[in-house]
């Protein structure tokens, strides 16, 4: 593990990651409550997901699908994941292009359910914060491919390892996790 990785973890574990007896919104009970928004929205954190998810997506992603031009997944999880490591694709030939899918669409302007920097055709990467049930992300992968584009991998923070990587990889979708219940915890 890389010294940005693990203190992205130290971070992760300090913040975002507690052990206990919890309700999910999905109504299922877990003795792990993952709320990596308070990770990715601070500066430090921001900053190392952005280092260590660029570096899962150089050496991970591009390889086996080399036409990816963006990245995005379901506001507000995905937001601050998506721009973070968007801005350190910065330095590379192509940078990423960074973009937000609306839980819905919009009821006034232009009525977007996707906003910013995505365009049909375009290869996606879809992002979100945690996956459980993989509900939201599936979500995602459905407005997105809604509005004509290719997902073709799934970068999420932390994986809880409960079956929504394989209701994800169901669909065809590879699912690259920054972290796993097993990475963090050693225990599944």
């Amino acid at each position: 593990m890389t010294d940005a990785k693990k203190e992205l973890l130290n971070i992760l574990l300090k913040k975002s990651i507690k052990t206990g007896h919890f309700i999910l919104a999905s109504g299922k009970e877990s003795d792990l409550y993952c709320d990596c928004r308070i990770t990715a929205l601070d500066a430090r954190g921001a900053n190392l997901i952005g280092q260590v998810g660029w570096e899962l997506v150089q050496e991970e992603i591009m390889p086996k699908f080399p036409g990816v031009t963006s990245i995005g997944g379901m506001t507000m999880g995905a937001d601050p994941i998506s721009l973070a490591i968007g801005m350190y694709s910065v330095e590379a030939d192509e940078p990423l292009k960074v973009f937000t899918v609306r839980k819905e669409a919009k009821d006034h302007g232009r009525g977007k359910r996707i906003e910013g920097n995505f365009e049909a055709g375009q290869e996606v990467i879809v992002v979100d914060d945690v996956i459980t049930t993989g509900g939201s992300t599936l979500k995602a992968i459905d407005a997105i491919e809604a509005e004509g584009g290719k997902v073709v991998a799934a970068l999420v923070l932390v994986d809880r390892q409960e079956g929504g990587r394989e209701a994800i990889e169901s669909r065809g979708i590879p699912v690259f996790p920054m972290f796993t219940r097993a990475s963090i915890f050693g225990d599944k």
